[in-house]
């Protein structure tokens, strides 16, 4: 199928007779006004910053884009790829906010021309109790998602992040982990269906796009590499009305090397239902946990297999699942109305981040010299040790492009913070030194880390030959992210989006392909795949072609059963087209 799809992959690259000057025009025939926001625009920083969760990309230096458009129908979505694509300008998709490297509205290259498509007014959440399904909106963030499944019902929930903020389009589109992982999985492992919008402006569903590229968009897509995806079903798991949670805080007094050594080895092997994560930050240790069922059920489980870290009951927390979210994230005294709050105060701070995985116990004298050397100095972060183990690990590495499983005992994250612009150098020195320190210690060939704790210092793109990103270039950080699964990811690139018009410094590349078939010493036939720069046919349709089949192509949802009505209204879908036409 790839190969097939290659051959056909003569679409048009960005037109050489385009001029971005022509790109506003072009979406204003198709977008009100008040959803387009130029740089001129007297609201545009407003918006721009609207969502932004870390002011370090937020100076005068920041390569800003051309626009942004705030949409707010699958049509607005389409019409900006369409001129995006007919007029030179690329565009970058922000649901949340929340990446980390900024990429979502930003680029590092001053000479880019880009446009940020905003999905915060994509927010629906459809649930269905009886076939415990969603369909959610890229432009959701996971508390309104959260909130609107308990609301249906109390005993369902999503296994996804811990912060109530983040938009579900970029979490689902780099695999997404929270307090559920150990019983549940992944977000991206319960996705059954999704609506993107490709690098033609069409509108495909799971069966229409395709199965690699419905599997790549299912943990390997942070950034839109492989298109816009507008709408995910989701499948909802089974909680029970009681959930349990604790926080215990051990001192290096109280003797918080010894434990972390000890949780290291049984955290990953606890039973499923249970999940204790450790937050270390100065010569502290917490311990956060969820258990799914009453205290009086945790107490024997915490008591035979955890002793020394001493949990009673008074330690118990009981609640409902909903609360569990706020308690976890914002507090004790937080309400489950706050996890529907897109501007907590806390996520507007300067932050550096990156991540390690562990695949063997870290020596008891290494966490000693963690506490002592590095979380005692000045201006020092934490580490967040996410536990694995249980339902995350019983995937195959392949089953999606999250690799991260079986033989993983927890995921680190160097975090720190600081609050006024112009600071920032000790604690970014801080991450990028203790990385370095703690890499004898961690996963190896590949050091591996987690795509949504994006990280640039792991490497960028360049532009290759024919104005692609270079596919070799990109395996130096890409294989840290997916491992094996890297070569598939760019597959699916070639696949969807062969001219690369979605790109940033950290999306999958295309992988240009060949078959050759040689005939072997021994008169055997054989094939492999190699790898180079394949010459494209250009190609530039006339705006009345361009209409005539995308007006056809963007209603492939149109007799399927269960999509959203927002994406299968051909009336509306051909207007939108025919007032491209300048």
């Amino acid at each position: 199928m790839a190969l097939a799809m290659l051959a056909m992959s003569c679409f048009f690259l960005l037109s050489a007779h385009a001029s971005s000057d022509d790109f506003l025009p072009c979406l204003s025939r198709a977008i009100p006004e008040q959803l387009l926001f130029t740089r001129s625009s007297p609201s545009f920083a407003s918006v721009l910053t609207s969502s932004v969760r870390n002011p370090r990309f937020l100076t005068p230096a920041t390569v800003r884009p051309l626009c942004i458009v705030t949409a707010m129908n699958a049509s607005h979505v389409q019409a900006a790829v369409v001129c995006g694509r007919h007029h030179g300008v690329r565009l970058r998709v922000r649901s949340g906010g929340h990446d980390y490297e900024g990429l979502s509205y930003r680029s590092l290259r001053a000479e880019e021309l880009f446009a940020v498509v905003d999905l915060a007014g994509l927010r629906s959440v459809r649930v269905k109790r009886r076939a415990a399904t969603a369909w959610v909106d890229s432009g959701a963030t996971l508390g309104e998602l959260y909130y609107a499944i308990a609301k249906v019902s109390g005993r369902l929930a999503f296994p996804a992040g811990l912060c109530p903020t983040v938009g579900v389009g970029g979490h689902l589109s780099g695999g997404g982990f929270g307090m559920l992982l150990r019983k549940h999985g992944l977000a991206t492992d319960h996705v059954v269906d999704a609506t993107l919008v490709d690098a033609e402006g069409r509108i495909l569903d799971r069966n229409a796009m395709g199965r690699d590229v419905f599997w790549a968009i299912r943990g390997g897509g942070v950034g839109g590499s492989f298109g816009i995806v507008l709408s995910w079903q989701v499948k909802l798991v089974p909680v029970p009305p009681t959930v349990t949670v604790f926080t215990v805080q051990r001192s290096v007094e109280q003797g918080a090397v010894d434990i972390l050594a000890k949780w290291q080895e049984v955290a990953p092997a606890l039973p499923d239902d249970l999940l204790v994560r450790a937050v270390v930050h100065g010569q502290v240790a917490s311990f956060q946990s969820l258990y799914l069922g009453t205290c009086e059920a945790l107490l024997p489980v915490m008591r035979s297999r955890f002793p020394v870290l001493g949990v009673n009951r008074t330690h118990c927390n009981e609640m409902t699942w909903l609360e569990s979210v706020a308690y976890v994230y914002l507090g004790a005294h937080a309400t489950v109305e706050d996890i529907l709050n897109r501007t907590a105060a806390e996520d507007a701070v300067f932050t550096k981040a990156t991540s390690d995985y562990v695949r063997q116990a870290i020596a008891r004298e290494v966490w000693a010299e963690i506490f002592t050397g590095w979380l005692a100095k000045p201006g020092a972060g934490l580490m967040i040790l996410e536990p694995y183990g249980g339902k995350i690990a019983a995937l195959p590495e392949s089953a999606t492009p999250f690799t991260h499983r079986s033989g993983v005992l927890y995921n680190i994250q160097y975090m720190n913070f600081w609050r006024a612009a112009g600071e920032g150098a000790s604690q970014m020195a801080w991450v990028r030194d203790v990385y370095a320190f703690m890499e004898p210690h961690v996963s190896k060939n590949p050091r591996a880390a987690y795509g949504n704790y994006r990280d640039l210092d792991l490497g960028m793109n360049i532009v290759g030959g024919g104005d692609i990103m270079s596919y070799e270039i990109g395996k130096r950080w890409g294989e840290k992210y997916y491992k094996g699964n890297f070569k598939r990811l760019a597959m699916a690139k070639t696949e969807i989006d062969p001219n690369d018009y979605f790109r940033n410094e950290q999306s999958i590349p295309p992988l240009r392909m060949c078959l050759i078939e040689r005939i072997n010493k021994y008169g055997m036939e054989f094939s492999r795949l190699c790898v180079g720069p394949a010459p494209l046919r250009r190609r530039v349709r006339s705006d009345d072609d361009r209409r005539r089949r995308l007006s056809s192509e963007t209603t492939t949802c149109t007799h399927v059963a269960n999509k959203p009505k927002l994406f299968c209204n051909k009336q509306q879908s051909t207007h939108v087209l025919n007032q491209l036409a300048p």
